[in-house]
This record gives structure tokens, sequence and C-alpha cells, in this order.
């Protein structure tokens, strides 16, 4: 019974020690992006209501959130996203604010999936929502907060890919597609199961060209200057609109002198309804996932009362971290603390010395020398446990520093 104790449910995990010290640290890294770029931290609960993540909200299906009850009988649920819930405290909280609004936050989402994909399902995940802005200025800035945030966590090789859910949005408007038929064609598209395209697409009446468009949107990926090829073949409104939405952003970031990091995919078709023009997703390798997920959802707060756009992202802290430890990527934490060791007599003085030190804002663990230990051990016990120096205060009441190196030597 004891040794069940010991484990954790499927899907969580413990950190701790030097790992659990290189994510803090990373952590602090972006969010420190975030403050550079004017965003302002916000804080929700671990847990909401049902309807806050229903599936008109757009987030994951009612199977894959953890529900419960209170004690009036509401069902509450775990959130499962970050956007639904920030998207309720602006309605409550900001829907007298001067727009924009620029938040911040950095969160645990919990996701029952089921236990044969692998995946965590409780994540750590940092991101902002730039509430209060329709432009493209907007988009081109949360994807450039997305790049200057993944450089300052230390990686260097990784690509942001763009899609525009309003490009296949228009196709199937044009189309006469039933939701139905548009969420199972998303699918295939979203899988670039070509064959199953073509078989919906020829299975329905619609002009030829749509056809090729819908059979070529797997393959719509790569520059801005390959997406625009497809310019001439599409005559609605809506998914041109997309593509000169997507050029507008291109420009915003070659500003910026990111340009570089980014690529285009017009078969990005996410799962989120809520988005509602530019998606996105940064992949870099060392993880078979993406570290960052976003988009604009310009719809999304007027389900709470607040009818603004908005525009904000996502990133994955456990799967950075998994990136960054097989990059081989260095994660500088906080220096060394000191250890001081004292003779039973001398617990006074060693207790001075750490306030003093503690007080010039050093981290000092305070430990009391056993007879039955030599200085070699406890040498090993603060290096094993992170510690800088060794400070030993011996009965006599003369002190000695060991400064103390990673190969164990003085």
């Amino acid at each position: 019974m004891a040794a069940s104790l010991l484990h954790t449910p499927e899907g969580v995990r413990d950190i701790y020690g030097g790992e659990c010290a290189r994510k803090l640290a990373v952590q602090e890294k972006l969010s420190s992006v975030f403050h550079l770029y004017g965003y302002e931290d916000i804080e929700t609960p671990t847990f909401e209501y049902f309807d806050i993540f229903n599936k008109e909200r757009g987030s994951v299906t009612s199977r894959e959130m953890f529900k419960f009850f209170d004690r009036d009988n509401n069902t509450l649920v775990l959130r499962p996203d970050m956007t639904p819930a920030i998207a309720r405290c602006v309605g409550k909280y900001f829907s007298d604010e001067t727009m924009p609004v620029r938040l911040c936050y950095r969160e645990r989402t919990f996701t029952n999936n089921t236990s044969y994909q692998g995946r965590l399902k409780e994540v750590t995940q940092t991101g902002v929502e730039l509430i209060g802005d329709d432009k493209s200025g907007a988009d081109g800035e949360v994807i450039a907060m997305v790049i200057d945030a993944l450089k300052a966590a230390g990686l260097k090789e990784f690509q942001v890919e763009v899609g525009q859910v309003e490009f296949f949005r228009g196709l199937t408007e044009e189309a006469g597609m039933d939701q139905e038929t548009c969420e199972t064609l998303r699918e295939l598209i979203e899988n670039k199961n070509y064959f199953g395209v073509e078989e919906l697409v020829f299975a329905r009446n619609m002009p030829d060209s749509l056809k090729i468009l819908f059979l070529k949107l797997p393959e719509l990926f790569g520059s801005l200057e390959q997406i625009k090829q497809v310019k001439p073949m599409v005559s609605n409104q809506r998914s041109l609109a997309a593509i000169e939405r997507l050029e507008k952003v291109q420009a915003i970031l070659e500003m910026y002198g990111l340009s570089e990091y980014v690529s285009y995919d017009l078969g990005m078709l996410s799962k989120y309804q809520y988005y509602t023009g530019i998606i996105f997703k940064a992949y870099t390798y060392g993880t078979g996932d993406y570290i960052v997920n976003g988009g604009r959802y310009d719809k999304l707060l007027e389900q709470f009362g607040n009818d603004v756009p908005a525009v904000g992202f996502a990133i994955v802290i456990d799967q950075l971290m998994l990136a960054i430890s097989r990059q081989g990527i260095s994660v500088e934490t906080e220096s060394g603390h000191t250890m001081v060791l004292y003779d039973g007599g001398q617990q006074k003085q060693a207790v001075e010395l750490a306030r003093r030190l503690r007080s010039h804002g050093k981290r000092t663990v305070l430990m009391q020398k056993s007879s039955g230990k030599d200085m070699e051990w406890y040498r090993t016990l603060a290096l094993n446990q992170g510690a800088g120096v060794l400070t030993w205060v011996k009965e006599s009441g003369e002190t000695t520093d060991v400064v103390l190196r990673q190969d164990g030597r003085p």
C-alpha cells in the first residue's frame, strides 16, 4: 500500500531539482519578453463552470475535460484551455477599459487525453492575449513576440507556420457545404489525406475550379510567394481577403526583421472553432508536437458580452523544455547557494552568519555537523544539493570556506 502511494496518476509527473530550476528559469525569460512588449499578468481559476468551455466556445470536447460537481450540483471543469477563461475574465472586468488591453499568463491546463496518445494530461502554458485590436499590426506583434520569446529561451532552429482559416471558410461557403461536411473536410486536409479530400469533393456538385483548390490545399505551404500564386484561382472575396491579410502580416514581420522564421500553410486548419483569422504553430526539432499554438478569435469575447476582436498564443512549456533538453541547450539557473555547516557548540554564531548572508540576498542552507561524518561527506552533500560554497563554523569559533567545483575538488 505504501509503495502505491508513491506513484502519480497516468498523464501527470513530478518535476524537481535541476529540471524544476531550469523550467522556472525559462518561464521567467518568456515572461520578461512579454513584459517588454507591455503585457500585464493575469491569473484565472484552475476550475470554472463547464459552459465556459463547451462546444460553442470551441475548446476541447466534453469527454476530454476533467468534470466534477460542487455542492450545489453545478458542473465544473479543470480548465482545458486558457483563451475562453481569459475571454470570460475580460468580459467581466475589462468591458469599460480603453482598448487595446494586453494580458499575459502562466498557468496549467488539463486535458483528459486517451492513454495511448502518450501525452501529458496536465501541462504548463504561458502566453498572451491582445484584446481590442483587429489590425494586421496586432497579428504581426504576437507572432514577433513568439519568435523573440523562443529565442530568449535559447532556441535557434525553429519555424512558425502561419495559416488563415478564412481562406478555407471562403471556399466551403462558395461550395455551399454544410457544417458537418466542412468539419470532415477540415480533418482530411489537416491530416493531408489527399485521397480522402479527392473522394469527398468529387462526390459533390461544385465548379471544377473549386475542386482543384480543395485538392491543392494540403500542398499550399511554403513561402508567401508560393501562397500568392493561388490568388488567380480564387474567385470569392473572403478567401482573397485572407491571402491579402497574410501579405500584410509578412510585411510587418519584415519590419521586425523576423520574417526568416515564418512560413505559410493554407492547409493549416485548427480544431478550435473560435479562430476567425490567422492561426499559427511553432515547431522545432527534438519534440514531435508543436511548442506554440495561437491565432485570432474576433467573435469569442462576444459570447461573454464584450464584442471586441482579439489575438493571442500559448507556449507549451513542457514541449519547449523537452526540445531544449534534446537540443543540448544550456539554461542558466540561479547560482549555487552557501551551506553553513557548524559544530554543535557554535549554533548561535552559525545562525547569525546565515542571517547575515540571507540579508544580502544570498541563498543559505544551515546544517549541524554530525560527529559520525567527515568533511568529505559534507562536501559531497553540498555539491549534490547545488551549493557553491561550504562554510564550516568550527567548535573553536573559527570559520573555514571551501569553494566547491563540479568535479568535487576544492
